[in-house]
């Protein structure tokens, strides 16, 4: 299982909550095309099809839940994401987790959170 906590400057979970869920923020986070239906039971493809899945859990401005995969991932392999939002003193809080990877993947994904998401994500709200 994979688990980061960051905390990024300036915002509020309330900020990060709409950025993952909207289509236009969210490509503009990231420089790649999503598309988001942001409902439960709603369908995602993020970064031109890399990754895709299905939101399975939303609490407003508190959680979201997913069930992700990667377009290079063995057929039917799916893991699921969680985003759990607070706000802290330094601003909004992730608490990040990623379970059912495949064998072998978990320090790519180490990384890729970070350089496609939590860096991202602070250089969108440093204005």
């Amino acid at each position: 299982m994979l688990e980061q906590t960051v905390v990024i400057p300036n915002a509020t979970a309330a900020d990060i909550y709409a950025v993952l869920l909207d289509s236009l923020k969210h490509s503009q986070l990231t420089g790649d095309v999503a598309t988001i239906d942001p409902k439960v039971n709603g369908k995602f493809s993020t970064f031109s099809g890399y990754a895709v899945g299905e939101i399975t859990k939303l609490e407003p401005n508190k959680l979201i839940e997913q069930s992700w995969r990667a377009s290079d991932w063995p057929n039917n392999h799916f893991s699921t994401i969680a985003f759990e939002l607070s706000d802290v003193q330094q601003g909004a809080q992730i608490r990040f987790t990623q379970t059912h990877l495949p064998d072998g993947s978990l320090q790519e994904f180490e990384q890729g959170w970070t350089d496609n998401y939590w860096e991202p994500l602070e250089a969108y709200f440093a204005d």
